[in-house]
This record gives C-alpha cells, sequence and structure tokens, in this order.
C-alpha cells in the first residue's frame, strides 16, 4: 500500500471567501476602483455624487457575488484552481447580468462593457489573493513545522518518564543514569528544529530513545540495525525516525506475548542528487488496529516531508510476512 505526501494537497489559492477580513478588501478595492472611475468621469463638483451612483450599481453585485461564493466554497475548493477561478469568473459574471436585468439601468452596450469590467475586476482580485497566498506560504511553513515537531514531544516525555518509573524500585542506579540520559535527549528536542539535520544526529536520538524503551520491555524489545551503507552525512527532516519508533514499540512490541524484533534498514545511493531509503519494520500483532494506531504519526511524518521536500519525497506503508513495514524515501542531500 503507497500513500502519496501530499495527500492534504498545496494550500488553497482561492480566498476563503466566508471570511470578513476577505470581503471588506474586496469592497475596499471595488470601491477604490470605483472611486478612480468617478474621477476620471465626472467634475470636482459632481465627483460625490457620480461614485454614489456607481457604488450603488458595483455594491450589490460585488455583496451577492461574495455571499454566493462563501455557499460554494466547499465545492470550489475540491476542484482544480484553474477550474475553481473560471466557476467564481462564472458566478460573477451571472449576477453582474442578473442585476442589470433586475434593474435595467443599462442599454445592451452598456451591459457588455459591465461585463467586461467585472470579468477584469474578478481576475485582478483573484490574482491579488493569489499573490497574497504566495507570500505567506514561507511563513506559514514554518509555523506549520514548529507546531508538527512540538507535538511529538508531549507523547515521547509521557513515554520516557514511564519508561523510568518501570525501574525505579527495582534499579535505582540505572534509572538515575536514564534519567542523565533523558535530560540529554530533551536537550536536544528543545533545539531549533527548523532545518535540516544530519542523520548521525537522528540515529543517535533514535538510540537514546530505544535505550529508554529496554528499560521497560527487557528483553521483549530486540534492535537489529542495518545502516552501514547508509552516509551518515545526509540531511534528513529533525524528529524523523524517534515518532515511527515509538509507534512500532506500542504496536508492534508491548502487546505482543513473545519478544519482538524492530528492524531499522537504511540505504542510500552515493551520487550527490541520489535517493536515501529508511525502513522501519515491526511484528504485526493479531487482532491489533495497526492501521488506526499509526495514523497520528504517519500523518505528522508525511506532512512534514511535504513541507520540506515537496514531491521529491515518499512514504509508503507495507504489510506482509506478519510484519507492518514504514518505507520513506527521500533525496540523498549532503552537509
Amino acid at each position: 500500500m503507497s500513500e502519496s505526501i501530499r495527500e492534504n494537497g498545496p494550500f488553497p489559492r482561492l480566498p476563503d471567501c466566508c471570511n470578513l477580513g476577505i470581503w471588506l478588501r474586496v469592497l475596499l478595492a471595488v470601491n477604490l476602483g470605483g472611486l478612480a472611475v468617478a474621477f476620471a468621469r465626472a467634475a470636482a463638483s459632481s465627483l460625490l455624487g457620480e461614485f454614489m451612483a456607481l457604488a450603488a450599481l458595483l455594491e450589490p453585485v460585488v455583496l451577492a457575488s461574495l455571499l454566493a461564493l462563501c455557499v460554494a466554497q466547499r465545492f470550489l475548493m475540491r476542484l482544480d484552481p484553474r477550474a475553481a477561478a473560471a466557476v467564481v469568473l462564472a458566478i460573477v459574471l451571472a449576477l453582474t447580468a442578473l442585476f442589470h436585468a433586475l434593474f435595467m439601468t443599462l442599454g445592451g452596450s452598456q451591459l457588455w462593457r459591465a461585463l467586461t469590467w467585472a470579468g477584469l475586476g474578478t481576475l485582478l482580485l483573484l490574482g491579488y489573493f493569489d499573490l497574497r497566498a504566495r507570500a505567506q506560504l514561507p511563513a506559514l511553513a514554518e509555523a506549520r513545522l514548529l507546531a508538527l515537531t512540538s507535538r511529538i514531544r508531549p507523547h515521547f516525555l509521557f513515554n520516557s518518564i514511564n519508561a523510568v518509573l518501570g525501574v525505579l524500585r527495582s534499579d535505582p542506579r540505572r534509572a538515575e543514569r536514564a534519567l542523565e540520559g533523558m535530560a540529554d535527549l530533551f536537550r536536544a528536542l528543545m533545539r531549533d528544529n527548523r532545518e535540516l539535520v544530519p542523520l548521525s544526529d537522528e540515529l543517535a536520538l533514535a538510540r537514546q530513545y530505544l535505550d529508554l524503551e529496554k528499560l521497560r520491555l527487557g528483553e521483549r524489545l530486540q534492535v537489529r540495525w542495518e545502516i552501514d551503507s547508509c552516509p551518515v552525512d545526509t540531511l534528513v527532516p529533525p524528529l524523523m525516525l524517534q515518532p515511527l519508533l515509538e509507534n512500532a514499540v506500542y504496536h508492534g512490541i508491548e502487546p505482543a506475548e513473545h519478544p519482538g524484533e524492530l528492524l531499522v534498514r537504511m540505504a542510500g545511493d552515493p551520487g550527490k542528487d541520489g535517493r536515501m531509503i529508511v525502513e522501519i519494520s515491526n511484528p504485526l500483532v493479531a487482532g491489533g488496529d495497526h492501521q488506526r494506531g499509526n495514523r497520528m504519526a504517519l500523518a505528522n511524518i508525511r506532512e512534514r516531508l511535504m513541507l520540506y521536500y515537496d514531491l521529491e519525497a515518499r512514504l509508503e506503508i507495507a504489510e506482509r510476512d506478519g510484519r507492518y513495514t514504514v518505507h520513506i524515501i527521500i533525496p540523498n542531500r549532503r552537509q
């Protein structure tokens, strides 16, 4: 089973026509345009009257169009951006023609002029909102990355504390060493995680996490590393391995009656423009809803991969031979 990285799609190109701020911006732009036309057509003494007459013609069409687009918002967001823009343009032109028919304030030739201006104005506004959305993408992406990264930390904190509590009474010295290791681990987790990090850092974090889990699970948790052929200077997203390992332990090792093996395999092309493959595999537990349990971690990783690599990365899931395997394929970028 393969899942595309861009499952959630890009940021919507169309503005949110149910948003009050969008309404205010559109009304302001239309009225400024009407004021410019009135200034060009009328003398100074009749400027206000000309502007009020134009506003009386423009604003009902604008308000009706915004209301119609708000009602059709969900439908429009499911369309391709170009198709959605065409539907928006058709709605505005249809309402312009409808209001002309209702009020009969324009002649036939003036109707075509009104439709032309309405079409041009709609395209200009769509272009403005598209450029505005594109300008906001870097800030939105950075905020989303920070939110996704911070979502991992509470789960990791609770599991780590439980691991230490599991051996606190039976082996206080071991618990003390574990707390020291956990402090080092959280120091790494609290750093700025917006940039790609060396694979060696991710592997160190993953090993420390698995050492903590072994405090709770003992011999039930067996880990096999196959990473010799992977260059450790490859740059990867921060906290890419730990949430997947956490889910693998929680859903594949803890519920099992017998010891289970967790496999971490990595391979990378030596070329600068090659690919790196990360594979994390754990036993499937009979009767467990593994797909549902992994949904949050996989959605988190998938979205962060999309923000870092766009279409260059893939996340694939496979269930075969009694094992649940997650494959991640990313560009082999070096320091």
